[in-house]
């Protein structure tokens, strides 16, 4: 099943920086960079600690982890760098009237 998580209003996150967002079960980092916005999930894969409190590489569309320096595609959650090898997941991101929104697969997401 898709649902639409609320993760927000536009003029709460300034640009080129991310914000924690825990609802209905999901912990999503909603990062912003210029007027585009990325979820991806708040979790590490290597180490259990928030992407959204690492620094953001606007260059390369990526969030690193503050623990240990992986960094982390916010297009496809891929990893870029060790020690991180796994992936975390991405969300799709709607605007609409200012609100932020991340649309998930709750069964792919499970």
């Amino acid at each position: 099943m898709t649902v639409r998580l609320v993760l927000g209003r536009v003029d709460d996150i300034a640009p080129d920086s991310s914000l924690s967002v825990d609802v209905d079960g999901h912990r999503i980092a909603l990062v912003r960079l210029g007027d585009d916005f990325y979820a991806i999930g708040d979790v590490c894969s290597h180490a259990d600690v928030s992407l959204a409190e690492g620094e953001i590489d606007a260059d390369e569309k990526a969030i690193e982890c503050w623990k240990h320096g992986s960094l982390f595609c916010l297009e496809t959650g891929e990893a870029l760098t060790l020690p991180a090898t796994r992936p975390v997941p991405t969300y799709r991101v709607e605007v609409i009237d200012g609100e932020i929104s991340a649309v998930v697969d709750e069964e792919a997401d499970a």
